[in-house]
């Protein structure tokens, strides 16, 4: 396995597929990614898991699209996909710095996430995320 930081389009959108996530044209993907931080993990050039972070360079994060092949799942590549994404932020940070990294985690995942040290909301500081899908 190899980690890198680059996918392209076409391999982000079929592992979006593979997954069942919400499908998007690569065009779209394409711009997306362009604008990202992104993880891949490879098996011999396959992207078999990926991340991303969208940061604002001052506190906030958003962790989004972890994603790992079916045929790859519940071998860690989930873990180390976010562990790399938080590390890369926490290198980035200068001395002082404090920055809250959220995500939507998809449904039944919320235990993989809590078990990286993220908080489930609702809670009693903080309201249920919400979202909303916008088209054209």
């Amino acid at each position: 396995m190899e980690i890198t930081n680059m996918i392209t389009p076409e391999e982000y959108t079929q592992l979006r597929k593979a997954v069942g996530f919400h499908e998007i044209p690569v065009e779209e993907a394409a711009e997306g990614l362009k604008h990202s931080y992104v993880i891949c993990v490879r098996d011999n050039e396959k992207a078999v898991a990926t991340g991303r972070i969208l940061w604002d360079h001052g506190y906030a994060v958003l962790l989004t699209d972890v994603m790992v092949d079916p045929a790859y799942q519940r071998h860690g590549l989930g873990r180390l996909v976010v562990e790399t994404c938080i590390n890369y932020v926490k290198e980035q940070l200068k001395p002082g710095y404090k920055i809250m990294i959220s995500l939507l985690a998809a449904n039944g995942k919320e235990g993989f996430y809590k078990k990286l040290g993220f908080v489930e909301r609702p809670n009693e500081k903080c309201g249920p995320g919400m979202h909303q899908w916008v088209e054209k």
